[in-house]
């Protein structure tokens, strides 16, 4: 088994903001793989997924993101797992938005949810999968990533997430060396992701991904329901329509015929007078 991990802040108030970006790509797997057995366990919402033919443990801390090891070390050691059995997925407000880089090992860079899995695993080598909002000037590090994504990055969100489930799924399918070459920009480039699209895209190809299997649908351009929900837009509630999580994490057809995303591994934030999560700069 491997344990995928997307950070994020628990609560509304938190859910389309760019610190999520993590818990927005979670949902996105679990979407498009039919995300099974979801609970609460270890402080965290945990679902069961199949991915490339591998056993996948989906996780989303509710603990806020500055002791995201809080949840993440105890379930990982609950688990008897390796730290190679590990993906944490972030921001990164040092990248551009939109660009990701997969990472084997290195340090936090500033990132308080890294840091806490770092401290309570003890160890930075852990592969990491960052996904760019980018900087705004003048404006505190921490207002930014706690702030909405903006319109002109809404319009492309369910794009991006797109291509960070996709890179997931090549890095399970293919390994952390193979995924980084298709993943990370080339030497040199420093302003724009290097057309992703087209990079996972081929690799998928060359995997001999079976259509249909989610891995390529973002990458040829369409929008994925989990970008939707990223937008605000169709996410539907649990049973009791209280935003409880969706029982099936599959998609539901709305009145229109079309589909819009169901909430995955959504939980309440934790009521013990935490106060709001701060971002290092």
């Amino acid at each position: 088994m491997m344990m995928v991990v997307g950070l994020g802040n628990p609560g509304r108030q938190y859910e389309h903001t760019r610190h999520n970006v993590g818990f927005m790509t979670v949902d996105e797997l679990a979407r498009r793989h039919g995300a099974t057995q979801i609970a609460e366990r270890k402080g965290a919402w945990t679902a069961r997924a199949t991915i490339a033919g591998r056993s996948i443990l989906l996780v989303k801390p509710q603990t806020f993101m500055n002791v995201s090891g809080e949840a993440v070390g105890p379930l990982w050691r609950w688990h008897k797992m390796d730290l190679k059995d590990l993906l944490v997925i972030s921001d990164d407000i040092d990248l551009p938005f939109g660009r990701l880089r997969l990472r084997p090992h290195g340090s936090a860079g500033g990132h308080n949810g890294l840091k806490s899995i770092f401290a309570h695993l003890g160890s930075q080598d852990i592969a990491r999968l960052k996904i760019g909002v980018g900087r705004a000037a003048g404006r505190d590090a921490k207002d930014h990533v706690l702030a909405p994504f903006s319109a002109e990055e809404r319009a492309d969100l369910p794009v991006v997430l797109g291509h960070a489930a996709d890179a997931v799924e090549l890095m399970l399918r293919q390994g952390l060396d193979a995924a980084m070459n298709v993943i990370n920009p080339p030497a040199g480039e420093t302003t724009k992701q290097p057309q992703p699209q087209t990079r996972l895209a081929s690799a998928a190809a060359v995997a001999g991904a079976a259509p249909g299997d989610g891995s390529s649908g973002a990458s040829r351009g369409e929008r994925s329901s989990a970008g939707n929900a990223a937008r605000g837009e169709g996410a539907t509630a649990g049973p009791a329509g209280d935003g409880a999580p969706s029982a099936t994490g599959s998609p539901v057809p709305d009145k229109d015929g079309g589909v819009r995303a169901t909430r995955h591994l959504n939980g309440q934030p934790r009521r013990d007078g935490q106060e709001r999560e701060t971002h290092d700069a």
